[in-house]
């Protein structure tokens, strides 16, 4: 019997037997009710591929085109399969990392399969471009430096606090969800996170938290921590105001651009200031502005970007979605007082941090305007560039910012994403003005996660001579 014919889809908490399919972006694999090739697809988290399970419905999407669904019994397992490290792991616990029941080695073959798919279906790209782009080693997924075998690398995250009665509590988000789960830790967590004390005693912090006490029926407010473990210095909490509370606006909010659109916390009062270093420059910048949070990927990005574009005195380098100026500076350095770098950011915080940083380089410059804005007014007065680097937010820059880049006329671009599927849609957008892909690198900057970084260096399509 055909999926179509099997009766009514299937609801929230409903049961289901399944053989499970090959992973799909973010952080699940694919199965099919009735295990039927058309039968209606379930994306399955805690699950790997080729696994029998029986799974818990969790909800729906697309109009109804397919079903969300936790793993919450392994009859068949995968090899790949281990115990998570962490007891706040696992189906309707802690939702921040989607692969710890799998191999770390696994967990980064699935992530290559996943860019891989994407650049091949959404982008368009060959098998035989991505074996000329990625060298000898194929498409892999490769280490960072800075992390213990997948943990302890996260140097920023957000602990909500709650408060019940004399109770207080730390805790993260469920997958999809507000709901708050306790832990009295977090195995991603950098050190110096951890060692603030937020998560083995949050009582210090409840007050300045603003978390209400729950009175009766009346659920308890949630509030929030941002911990901050920066390169340089001692680690920094910031208090976020509870929802609903009157929020301080003035500096030190986190860009926007970097969180996509759902509603955060705001500070509670002014943000401190951290301190990054990558090399011989230092970053500051607010502690809730955007900085890599694995300690290995800015040093990393750099020297990969600086060597790919390999900037040359007196060219004109462009830095997009600047931030505070992470590849802007040495791009100063490497074009000296005959070349130009203008970095771009929309956000006004970080372009003054950009502007900060550049001011031994009196031939760099960054403004406070959207890259759209910027790039077409540079297209419309017949503006050029030599090189390019594009660090946009995980929608990707998009065809109109891809389109003016390329008429710009670079000799080399590097685009730094943090989505595979934004990075397949532009590299698409790329090829067809005339901007090919020539090295790929896909790195794991977020080990126990779905998420990844890619590196890609785009090049002018050579004309046959």
């Amino acid at each position: 019997m055909s999926g179509a014919a099997a009766g009514p889809a299937p609801v929230v908490g409903d049961m289901l037997d399944l053989h499970v399919g090959p992973v799909a972006h973010g952080g699940h694999c694919v199965a099919r009710v009735g295990d039927v090739e058309d039968g209606l697809v379930v994306f399955v988290r805690h699950a790997l591929p080729g696994e029998r399970v029986t799974v818990e419905v969790t909800g729906s999407g697309g109009g109804g085109r397919f079903l969300r669904a936790d793993a919450v019994k392994v009859h068949e397992a995968s090899p790949d399969r281990v115990v998570p490290p962490c007891p706040f792991a696992g189906p309707g616990r802690c939702g921040g990392c989607d692969w710890q029941h799998a191999d770390l080695a696994a967990q980064r073959r699935l992530k290559a399969d996943v860019v891989r798919e994407q650049l091949v279906r959404v982008g368009g790209c060959t098998e035989r471009e991505l074996a000329r782009a990625t060298g000898p080693e194929g498409l892999v997924c490769e280490a960072l430096p800075g992390d213990q075998e997948g943990l302890r690398w996260r140097t920023r995250v957000e602990v909500a606090i709650t408060r019940d009665g004399d109770g207080v509590a730390a805790g993260l988000r469920a997958h999809r969800s507000h709901r708050v789960v306790p832990v009295d830790d977090c195995l991603i967590a950098a050190p110096g996170v951890v060692g603030t004390g937020v998560f083995a005693d949050p009582r210090p912090f409840a007050d300045t938290a603003r978390v209400p006490v729950r009175q009766g029926r009346t659920p308890s407010r949630v509030a929030a921590l941002d911990v901050v473990a920066p390169g340089a210095g001692d680690p920094v909490v910031v208090p976020l105001v509870a929802p609903g509370e009157p929020a301080h606006r003035g500096r030190g909010r986190r860009p926007a651009r970097r969180r996509g659109t759902r509603t955060t916390p705001a500070p509670v009062g002014p943000v401190p200031e951290v301190v990054e270093t990558v090399g011989d420059h230092a970053f500051r910048l607010s502690a809730r502005g955007f900085w890599q949070v694995h300690p290995g990927a800015a040093p990393e990005f750099t020297t990969q970007v600086l060597r790919w574009l390999d900037p040359r005195p007196g060219e004109r380098a462009l830095d997009l979605y600047a931030g505070v100026g992470l590849f802007a500076v040495p791009l100063a350095e490497a074009v000296g007082d005959s070349g130009q770098v203008l970095a771009v950011e929309a956000d006004a915080e970080a372009a003054d941090a950009a502007r900060r940083h550049l001011e031994p380089y009196p031939w760099a410059d960054a403004r406070a305007e959207p890259t759209e804005q910027v790039l077409s007014g540079l297209v419309a007065s017949g503006g050029s560039a030599d090189v390019v680097v594009l660090d946009p937010p995980r929608s990707g820059a998009g065809a109109e910012v891809v389109r003016a880049v390329a008429a710009l006329r670079p000799r080399a671009v590097v685009y730094v994403a943090c989505d595979p599927a934004a990075l397949a849609r532009d590299l698409a957008t790329a090829r067809e003005e005339g901007l090919e892909l020539a090295a790929l690198r896909v790195l794991d900057a977020f080990p126990m996660t779905h998420h990844v970084e890619c590196l890609a260096l785009l090049r002018p399509v050579a004309t046959p001579s």
